[in-house]
């Protein structure tokens, strides 16, 4: 375990995690909402520091990124955690439970990327906003060494943090899982405003990428979808947008998204953006 960054110290040995914006109270022997930050004895830890559950090399194009380094490869690493807890989670089996891990140092992953020949490292598949201290080591020292940094993301994040991981990030792919703020709280138990700030901060500074998942149930209405395609033009309408199918899994089993009806989103998300892309199909 590494002692966490991003908290605030409460009266006897309280803790409020500053990390994401639950903001979560934990107390001693306590965990926040990810399951990986802990109070012992008054004390933050993050506990999958290092810890990796998944690490291989794929197509940058992948992440979903189809105008950041277009034809290279990428170093993808994923830990365990994540602050949300959609129930149709692709990654549940590491996002939301505990898998086997390897230990790195961020000197190893960085070796492994040049050694590989590889320009780029992701930090992906579980959500990386719950190993950001390891994530920041990493890509500090990844930068120095003259490779980029990937992060794919639900977007969910306090403003500090952010700010430091932008310092050090080059591209991002940010998930907006639906635009119904009801549907937000109930499936993700997050708020659809902090996603859009995120979303705001970071394409004033690096590359971003957007990820909607068309669940059925959920994220299936038109007009909300609309609103979506107009406020993501309102930040730039060059934002390149991946309508990715769904499928059922995990606690969530409506029927998969039909192709057709994809089809017709995109066909009205063309209206307003200029690069919109089909994906699980």
């Amino acid at each position: 375990m590494k002692e966490a960054r991003y908290v605030k110290i409460l009266e006897g040995k309280d803790l409020r995690c500053q990390l994401c914006p639950h903001e979560c109270l934990i107390g001693p022997g306590e965990v926040g909402r990810c399951k990986v930050r802990r109070n012992i004895d008054g004390v933050l830890y993050t506990e999958n520091y290092g810890k990796i559950s998944a690490i291989h090399v794929d197509p940058v194009e992948k992440k979903p990124l189809r105008h950041f380094m277009e034809g290279s490869k990428t170093l993808s690493l994923g830990s365990f955690g994540c602050n949300f807890h959609c129930p149709w989670c692709q990654n549940y089996n590491i996002s939301l439970e505990k898998p086997q891990v390897e230990t790195y140092s961020p000197e190893a992953i960085v070796d492994l990327a040049l050694e590989l020949g590889v320009p780029s490292i992701s930090y992906t598949y579980n959500e990386p906003t719950v190993f950001l201290e390891f994530v920041l080591d990493t890509a500090r020292l990844a930068k120095s060494k003259g490779l980029k940094n990937i992060y794919v993301s639900n977007g969910y994040i306090a403003s500090e943090p952010l700010e430091d991981l932008l310092e050090c990030i080059d591209a991002c792919n940010l998930d907006v899982k639906t635009f119904d703020p009801f549907y937000y709280k109930k499936y993700c138990g997050g708020e659809l405003e902090w996603v859009k700030r995120t979303v705001e901060k970071a394409a004033s500074k690096i590359h971003v990428e957007l990820t909607a998942l068309l669940v059925t149930g959920v994220n299936d209405k038109e007009e909300d979808l609309e609103r979506m395609f107009r406020w993501i033009a309102s930040v730039d309408p060059a934002i390149p947008l991946h309508l990715s199918r769904y499928f059922p899994t995990y606690h969530y089993h409506e029927e998969a998204t039909s192709p057709q009806w994809m089809v017709a989103v995109k066909e009205l998300a063309d209206q307003y953006l200029k690069r919109v892309y089909l994906g699980n199909v």
